[in-house]
């Protein structure tokens, strides 16, 4: 064997091997790099549905649950509460719900899916507040009139029990109802109606 022949044979080997770790070391940098541009686990989590257990919730009360980094409200309604709906349209500024704060199947009196129940984002639609929930009837501080519902303490926004914005406030719209659906008579998923 000649001494050019060896040469021939390392120089192809060390080529090779070069190259094959040369193309190892790129992807191994580049995964991360292309990693980085998927979203984290934490920013999945933050706009995913929210499954909710509603067997709990007592009539009359309300709950609070995170979806997308904001404030969801479940109230289940008495059904005093659903009755008393009809006899504020005059009030409000919105009572069909026509401007598009809801899904189309929320579009009637109480907004929801099953009259008994409001799920509603709890953010006023006047710069973001979050109004509070006034259940009690006629508080000396909302008037004779008032018969439930929720009262923004920032700039006097009020909404009913249907989440819908009373005329004379500052609010101009109706709170919002995110999109869910019931998965059984126990179980709601807010985030997805499909």
């Amino acid at each position: 064997m000649s001494e050019q022949q060896v040469d021939a044979g390392r120089r192809r080997f060390l080529t090779v091997a070069t190259s094959a770790v040369g193309g190892v070391a790129v992807v191994g940098m580049a995964t991360p790099f292309v990693l980085s541009f998927l979203p984290s686990e934490r920013a999945k989590a933050a706009g995913a549905p929210v499954e909710v257990d509603i067997s709990k919730i007592e009539v009359g009360q309300k709950i609070n649950v995170e979806w997308q980094g904001k404030p969801v409200w479940l109230l289940s309604r008495t059904p005093a509460q659903v009755k008393n709906l009809a006899a504020l349209d005059a009030k409000l500024v919105d009572p069909n719900s026509e401007v598009d704060q809801q899904p189309e199947y929320c579009r009637n009196a109480h907004r929801s899916i099953k009259p008994q129940f409001l799920v509603a984002v709890g953010i006023c639609t006047h710069l973001g507040c979050s109004p509070t929930f006034r259940p009690d009837l006629a508080p000396a501080d909302l008037g004779p009139e008032w018969v439930g519902g929720f009262y923004c303490p920032c700039h006097g926004s009020k909404f009913d029990l249907a989440a819908r914005v009373f005329k004379g406030v500052p609010a101009p719209k109706n709170l919002e109802i995110p999109p869910h659906k019931y998965l059984s008579d126990t179980r709601l998923l807010i985030g997805d109606d499909k």
